[in-house]
């Protein structure tokens, strides 16, 4: 197993080893967070149908590109502070604090829904995460902040396939990705 941020010996000028480490565990939650992302998305790409097929499909695979470009980036600074970045999936799977994506093949308007929650807890964390490099580290947060911009572009264009034209979500008050889907199709089904 890759070593762990403890075990850094240098780091970028003007910071001291304690706040790399420190940032450097918030940044590999990250990097497990997005491959994760990037992967969920792919699955919804190649398991959406129904009549929104196409846009979904299309509208998916500009996401997973800028997420693994996320990735790459968050990985990147991890070693630029002196960590060493675990991307295998061995090490997502151990370390990561969330279940898998639960939703199979399904029409577009459920995965929607579903990922209406799951772009909800990415972005969440991401948060927690620019705020937490605020003051240790503002280059760190500025790459949070420029990901946070690029997530919550993706939610939105979710969202406005779950928006009712009173400004509604379908997926409001959903706990469970298999809850929003149900919510997202069953709003779906009431309204032309």
């Amino acid at each position: 197993m890759p070593s762990q941020p403890s075990d850094i010996s240098y780091t970028v000028p003007g910071m001291n080893t304690q706040d790399s480490q420190d940032i450097i565990k918030v940044l590999q939650m990250r990097l497990h967070s997005l491959n994760d992302l990037h992967l969920t998305l792919k699955h919804v790409h190649w398991n959406v149908v129904g009549p929104h097929f196409i846009a979904v499909h299309e509208m998916i695979d500009p996401q997973v590109d800028q997420v693994r470009s996320m990735t790459d980036d968050l990985a990147e600074r991890i070693s630029t502070l002196g960590g060493e970045p675990n991307g295998t999936p061995g090490a997502l799977v151990e370390r990561r604090t969330w279940t898998d994506y639960s939703i199979g093949r399904a029409e577009a308007i459920e995965h929607l829904g579903a990922l209406d929650l799951v772009y909800t807890s990415v972005i969440k964390d991401h948060r927690e995460a620019m705020q937490a490099t605020e003051t240790s580290d503002p280059v760190t947060q500025d790459m949070l902040i420029e990901q946070l911009r690029g997530l919550e572009l993706f939610q939105w264009f979710v969202r406005a396939h779950l928006e009712s034209s009173g400004g509604k979500l379908s997926t409001r008050g959903a706990s469970t990705e298999s809850g929003a889907a149900g919510q997202a199709a069953d709003q779906a089904r009431t309204q032309p």
